[in-house]
């Protein structure tokens, strides 16, 4: 398996999505991983082997793209589809290219683990980000 193929356009919070305003540190898409730079307070994107343990813990997904200084609105619990086919049941992590997301079978050596939440069925993920700043 490989990292999901989000349609960016089909990328749509639930009803009890949990979400934050701010602005954007670097080009991102719709469905994609992002951290919150504490330096700058920009969203950018989440990379699970980063040297730099703040770009390894992703703290919401992209709701809307754009490029850096522009807007953006970020997803950080509950229900959302994701544009993708999930396997219902199947936790899902944060990948090793930035702002991806793939399945727990694609997290390999040297990656740090980052949950970002389990398939509730084949279109919508329930979103828990879990960072125990682990390496495999």
């Amino acid at each position: 398996m490989a990292d999901l193929v989000i349609t960016a356009a089909s990328v749509i919070a639930g009803s009890d999505s949990v979400q934050e305003a701010g602005l954007l540190g670097a080009t991102v898409t719709a469905g994609q991983l992002l951290y919150k730079e504490a330096a700058t307070k920009t969203w950018k994107l989440f990379d699970s082997n980063s040297a730099t343990a703040e770009v390894r813990q992703a703290t919401g997904i992209a709701l809307n793209g754009g490029a850096a200084g522009q807007p953006v609105k970020v997803h950080k619990s509950g229900d959302i589809t994701i544009g993708a086919t999930l396997t219902a049941g199947l936790a899902y992590y944060g990948s090793d290219t930035p702002g991806g997301i793939c399945p727990v079978a694609d997290i390999g050596s040297g990656e740090y683990v980052n949950l970002v939440g389990v398939a509730k069925s084949t279109t919508v993920l329930a979103v828990n980000f879990m960072f125990p700043n682990v390496a495999l």
